[in-house]
């Protein structure tokens, strides 16, 4: 094994650094055995500290502490005098270290550097996942990349070397598997730009997911805000076995609580059950836990986290968790907000879909429903891998199943893709022989990168429009993600029920109780799939793919080509003026789910996520208008013409008319991009009204300068027409908890008078005066 892993990769921990830097003993550094230098990659943890801020919260609670609260609450800028109320105060928070995916990197980095500071403030790195368009395989499909993806590339190494910022090279594998092979451990609290960020939660860790301006913050030095999570605590009992996986947690939990069930909250899985699964599979019920909503999701401590650690190069860390175990667990006695009982015994293989997450159906009744409901028996696709399921236990249960069917004669009777999650497993899985069963059986394995998940899929075998059903073991599944066909009915589930499928070709099939014909005629049953959790020979770490940053990168030129149609550096937003908005147009009234796929489409358009006028040109061209049941077509009140979304926007902007969206619930559900809140900032908007909002979203419109707003009484929404003129009133006296007034103008002469409500805190409320988050920054310098 490359000896690089335990000295540059596996143990690049900081508790933060620069004017933050924690106060380490003499005896507790040399347990640590690491130097606890600037950029030292392995600085080490420090638990005495974390212990120190939670016993400190416990006292002046007086109750036990949930897990989350621990970790949530060790991290408080100021434990002694911070107010704590689940679901109500912010919390002013200390995260560890903060990771970026390449396709919200470049805004992130473009904003870090109109910041104006000389490097980051904690450890943070880039990783290049996001920019990999399926098309042939791995080998090509990489080379491509590089080549159409060279000035991005090189814009984000350069950047991460002169601000201090670690890279991962395109190939190194998806973010969040790199996170937990590297950066994840109990107690950490990390932050990332990508919704899936709380895959790290398998490993014991709070890791949340935000927008770019949140991790510009962290990176700057400041306190980070989160609105102080409730906690929903989901009781494991039983053990998982035969068909069952760990992804089937996740997806009855799902069907539970739906696609808004977990907003404000931590999910917090306990109990007997937790130690029958994996580390990689707890991290694949975190990972999916953004499909409801939820802050983040974390598991307790236990010995399948320690053997984890021990075979990814951190024993030490393992070590220290265990003489702290005490504070990785919950408290006994401690309350949850919700709480959910799975016995694991009972818990049945589930499929979910199509066109939402939360749609939970057993397999073993999926055929019946999707006849009854006219969706496509045929699998025409089915796919492996992705950020939720691309361990090494995932692909050999994978393999197993593939195994089996080629010792009997049979291949794929789908398209089958597969998706290794990172370098260290693509090339464990080949040493292993599993990539070669995968690929006997009629799989094409794929580049380490997040693929078809994402939209970056060059899919062949159908038309645009064409109805058809394709299979996955990703995580989201909302319509034409993942290909841009809107007529695909994708289905979520695991990796080992998805090999079965497209093995039989089609969706009514369950491997429990249904038969293959094999090539000789015979019928034969699939056993129950088998992988190994780790490997017995220890994991191949393959080609080493990092760039540390230098110990001084101030020299370091960074160039934005004016010319460039992929980047483009940013100016400030312009202040609030001190007035309330009048008259505002509707630019386009919503019509039922809007997630950020809908507001800020990714597969092509990712290529623009680095150039906010060029990626401006997809603003809500997914999104249903009320008015005509249309996609991209609304009309312009000042020429009576019909156009796209974002032509109109920027018709309006260019006469100086001010407008505003009116959306349903959960709006901007999804990603964590913050494209959807830069977006409409850019082309002119200055308000959200909604009856709710998903917690990523709403932060990053507060974010950019953006109001938004919800209805107090959600029926509100059926009182807004197209042709309507919205003010907003009340602004200069605009306070935590005080509503605003909305006066609608009517075509008609009449009017309404809504009730606003918001959720602002006062520095968020200077963060709207000052035009935005970062602007805000730079008055405060």
């Amino acid at each position: 094994m490359a000896t690089y892993c335990l000295t540059v990769a596996r143990l690049q921990l900081a508790l933060g650094h620069g004017a933050r830097r924690l106060h380490v003993s003499a005896a507790y550094r040399a347990k640590a055995k690491v130097s606890m230098s600037r950029f030292e990659p392995t600085s080490f943890v420090n638990y005495e500290w974390l212990q120190s801020n939670v016993d400190i919260v416990r006292s002046r609670l007086n109750r036990p502490l949930t897990l989350s609260e621990k970790i949530v609450y060790g991290h408080l800028d100021n434990p002694e005098n911070q107010e704590i109320d689940r679901g109500r105060t912010y919390l002013r928070l200390r995260p560890d270290r903060v990771a970026m995916q390449d396709a919200t990197a470049q805004m992130a980095m473009l904003q870090f550097i109109s910041s104006g500071l000389p490097t980051v403030a904690v450890p943070s790195t880039i990783h290049c996942d996001h920019l990999i368009e399926a098309q042939t395989g791995g080998v090509a499909d990489l080379a491509r990349a590089k080549e159409v993806n060279e000035e991005v590339y090189n814009f984000l190494s350069s950047a991460g070397a002169k601000y201090g910022v670690g890279f991962w090279k395109p190939g190194s594998g998806i973010i969040h598997q790199i996170i937990l092979e590297n950066y994840a451990y109990p107690g950490v609290m990390l932050i990332g730009t990508d919704s899936h960020t709380p895959n790290g939660g398998g490993l014991g860790s709070i890791c949340i997911g935000v927008g770019g301006a949140d991790a510009v913050d962290v990176m700057a030095g400041i306190a980070w805000e989160l609105k102080c999570p409730k906690v929903i605590g989901v009781k494991l009992t039983g053990t998982l076995s035969g068909w069952t996986s760990p992804k089937d947690v996740i997806l009855k939990v799902a069907g539970i609580l739906t696609v808004k069930g977990g907003t404000g909250a931590i999910v917090e899985y306990h109990g007997p059950g937790v130690d029958s699964i994996s580390c990689t599979g707890m991290a694949t019920i975190c990972n999916m836990g953004a499909e409801i909503g939820a802050t983040t999701s974390v598991f307790p401590y236990n010995h399948r986290m320690k053997t984890y650690l021990e075979k990814t190069g951190r024993g030490q860390i393992a070590a220290l968790a265990d003489e702290y175990a005490d504070l990785l667990v919950p408290d006994e006695g401690c309350e949850y907000d919700e709480l959910i009982e799975l016995n694991l015994d009972e818990l049945k293989p589930h499929i979910n879909g199509p066109f939402t997450p939360d749609l939970a159906h057993p397999v073993s009744k999926i055929g019946a429903v999707a006849e009854k409901n006219g969706w496509p028996l045929e699998v025409k696709v089915g796919l492996i891998g992705s950020c939720t399921n691309s361990s090494y236990e995932d692909m050999g249960r994978a393999a197993s199943v593939a195994k089996q069917a080629l010792d009997k004669g049979l291949k794929c009777k789908a398209h089958f893709t597969v998706t290794p999650g990172s370098e260290q497993i693509r090339a464990t899985i080949e040493r292993d022989g599993y990539s070669k069963i995968l690929s006997d059986v009629g799989g094409v394995v794929l580049s380490n990168a997040c693929g078809p998940c994402i939209g970056q899929w060059d899919r062949q075998d159908v038309k645009k429009g064409e109805k058809n059903t394709i299979v996955t073991s990703f995580n989201r599944n909302f319509t034409a993600r993942n290909d841009a066909n809107p007529a695909t009915h994708a289905f979520v589930t695991s990796p080992e029920i998805v090999t079965a499928m497209a093995i039989a070709g089609t969706l009514n099939f369950d491997p429990e109780t249904d038969y293959l014909t094999a090539a000789n005629g015979e019928k034969f049953m699939l056993e129950a799939p088998y992988g190994d959790e780790l490997p017995a020979k220890d994991f191949d770490p393959g080609q080493d793919t990092y760039q540390h940053p230098p110990p001084d990168g101030s020299s370091i030129k960074v160039d934005v080509s004016p010319k460039s149609n992929r980047l483009q550096l940013l100016e400030p937003f312009d202040k609030w003026n001190g007035s309330d908005l009048e008259d505002m147009n509707v630019l386009i009234k919503v019509k039922g789910k809007c997630t950020t796929d809908h507001i800020s489409a990714a597969g092509p358009w990712l290529k623009f996520r680095g150039h906010l006028d060029n990626i401006s040109n997809n603003m809500l061209i997914g999104a249903v208008n009320s008015e005509n049941e249309a996609i991209n077509k609304l009309k312009n009140y000042l020429t009576g013409e019909y156009g796209g979304v974002p032509d109109v926007a920027r018709h309006y902007k260019a006469n100086g008319v001010s407008w505003v969206v009116v959306g349903d619930d959960n709006y901007g559900e999804g990603s964590s991009r913050e494209h959807a809140a830069l977006e409409p900032r850019h082309l002119g908007g200055r308000a959200i009204i909604v009856k709710s909002f998903a917690r990523i979203h709403e932060t990053n419109l507060k974010k950019q300068g953006m109001l938004p707003l919800t209805f107090s009484n959600p029926s509100d929404y059926d009182k807004i027409c197209p042709d309507d003129k919205i003010s907003i009133r009340g602004l200069q006296t605009l306070t935590p908890g005080k509503p605003l007034t909305a006066v609608v103008k009517h075509g008609d002469g009449s009017e309404d008078t809504l009730v606003m409500l918001h959720s602002f805190n006062q520095t968020q409320i200077e963060w709207f005066q000052a035009g935005s988050a970062l602007n805000r920054m730079k008055e405060l310098q």
